[in-house]
């Protein structure tokens, strides 16, 4: 498949997964206000920052179509979208960074837990980023070719595989702490996750600064 005809069909899927990310955002954060739920506002609030960086994937998909025959880039447009996925990659990196620092807080000060709530908004965020997944792994046209040369679009991935590897830590962590009472195991869970984040921003970051750079790796 051609790297223009990648990015036509990431770009899809990534608007795709936009729409189910502010669909989500929206419903949680207005049951958040209607029920005073904090856990469901926190996670909406949480999603809008997945979609702000989803977003920034789309842009670049549409400003690599609009000038891929430009004589304002002779050497082609694919370092757009690695630049748009280095910057990506920053936010995944401070999205472990702060994860870590509130797992770090929660251990050190534990606080009550609405664990009910909390699990609903694990569970459906946890549904939500599985279609997500699904959506961006698979196509009519799928081909392994499309993640591993797509800086851009492994960046979107990677924020969706984050929140739901983070939701699968906290669903299990949360049934713990419920029924045996171990409540730092949800700190702990957070902890672990955001050590993985941010190795995923490191190595994204790694790759698209040597791809922007051109050089040898």
């Amino acid at each position: 498949m051609h790297s223009h005809e990648i990015s036509n069909e990431n770009e899809k899927k990534t608007l795709i997964v936009i729409v189910l990310t502010v669909i989500t955002m929206i419903a949680e954060v207005f049951y958040g206000y209607i029920t005073h739920s904090m856990a469901l506002l926190a996670d909406g609030y949480h999603m809008g920052t997945h979609a702000i960086a989803l977003s920034l994937t789309y842009i670049a998909y549409i400003l690599i179509r609009k000038f891929k025959d430009s004589e304002l880039f002779p050497n082609g447009t694919d370092k757009i979208g690695d630049l748009a996925a280095f910057v990506s990659s920053i936010f995944l990196g401070f999205t472990g960074l702060w994860i870590i620092i509130e797992a770090g807080k929660r251990f050190i000060s534990p606080i009550t837990i609405q664990f009910n709530d909390a699990i609903i908004v694990a569970v459906i965020g946890l549904i939500v980023n599985g279609i997500c997944i699904f959506v961006m792994e698979h196509s009519h046209h799928h081909e392994h070719e499309e993640f591993s040369c797509d800086n851009n679009f492994k960046a979107a991935y990677y924020h969706i595989l984050a929140d739901a590897m983070t939701s699968i830590f906290a669903i299990f962590a949360l049934f713990v702490g419920k029924y045996m009472n171990i409540v730092c195991l949800d700190a702990i869970a957070g902890f672990i996750g955001g050590i993985l984040i941010l190795k995923w921003a490191f190595e994204l970051i790694k790759t698209t600064t040597i791809s922007l750079i051109d050089m040898k790796k």
